[in-house]
């Protein structure tokens, strides 16, 4: 089951959304030139970038840990709908079940 393309009208939609952040984006680095060091403490391994790209890579990173984070669970979270399917079926099957027992033929009275 794929999604269905998007409507011809969604796509303007979408560039009104991201022409701000894209503008914001743009201003930052070019606001933020100035030269920062970055290093790896353990190693002697040190590098020279701008700011604004060094804080770019930084939220990069962590939005993708993040998404990372939200993947993981969303797997828990589909592992239980999967099992809570599997109970509804196992028990909807129960239920047909003593329906049918329930319209069979009476039961003698005890004696």
């Amino acid at each position: 089951m794929g999604q269905a393309p998007p409507a011809p009208n969604s796509i303007p939609m979408r560039a009104l959304i991201a022409a701000p952040f894209l503008l914001l984006l743009v201003l930052f680095a070019l606001s933020n030139a100035q030269p920062v060091t970055i290093g790896l403490w353990p190693t002697d391994f040190s590098r020279e970038v701008p700011l604004s790209l060094a804080v770019l890579i930084a939220m990069a990173i962590a939005f993708m840990l993040g998404a990372l984070m939200l993947w993981v669970e969303a797997i828990a979270a589909r592992r239980r709908a999967r099992r809570a399917e599997y109970t509804q079926k196992l028990l909807e099957a129960q239920v047909q079940e003593l329906k049918a027992r329930l319209a069979g033929p009476p039961l003698p009275p005890p004696e």
